[in-house]
C-alpha cells in the first residue's frame, strides 16, 4: 500500500454496525483514523471542526439511512450547504440495511453519494471503494 486514508467517518446509530466496520478497516490497514459518531447531528458538528489535528478532515464517509432523529437523507441535506472546502475530497458511501431500489434511486438523487452499499461493510466492498477514488492509495 502506497499510503494510507488519512480519516474515515462512520455515521450509524447501531454500536454493533460501527464496530463491525471499524474492525473490517482496521483489519484491512487502510486507514490511519477512523472516527466513530452515531448520529448524523453528532457528525455534522464533526465535520465543522474537521479544520484541524484533533478533528481530521475524513477522506470517506459511511452513512446509514436509518438513525432516530435526524436521518442519513437529512444529514444529506444539511451536508451539500456546508462550505465547498469542508466536502472537497471527500466520499461519501451510504452503507445501510435497505436494498429497497427506491432507497438506491433517492440515492442516486444526491451528487454527493458516490456509493450505496448494503451492510455489513465488507473488506472487499471498503477496497472496492479505494480502488475506484484513491487508486494511488493502493
Amino acid at each position: 500500500m502506497k499510503k494510507k486514508i488519512r480519516n474515515i467517518l462512520l455515521i450509524d446509530d447501531s454500536k454493533a454496525d460501527n464496530f463491525i466496520s471499524n474492525r473490517i478497516i482496521n483489519k484491512a490497514g487502510v486507514a490511519e483514523t477512523v472516527t466513530i459518531t452515531y448520529g448524523a447531528k453528532e457528525a455534522l458538528d464533526y465535520l465543522c471542526k474537521s479544520t484541524n489535528s484533533k478533528f481530521p478532515k475524513p477522506e470517506i464517509i459511511f452513512l446509514d439511512i436509518n438513525m432516530p432523529g435526524m436521518s442519513g437523507w437529512d444529514f444529506l441535506e444539511e451536508y451539500i450547504l456546508l462550505d465547498e472546502a469542508q466536502k472537497a475530497g471527500i466520499i461519501v458511501c451510504m452503507l445501510s440495511t435497505s436494498s429497497a431500489e427506491r432507497d438506491k434511486a433517492k440515492a442516486n438523487e444526491y451528487e454527493v453519494v458516490r456509493h450505496y452499499s448494503s451492510k455489513p461493510l465488507t473488506q472487499n466492498k471498503l477496497l472496492d471503494i479505494i480502488k475506484q477514488h484513491f487508486p494511488d492509495y493502493l
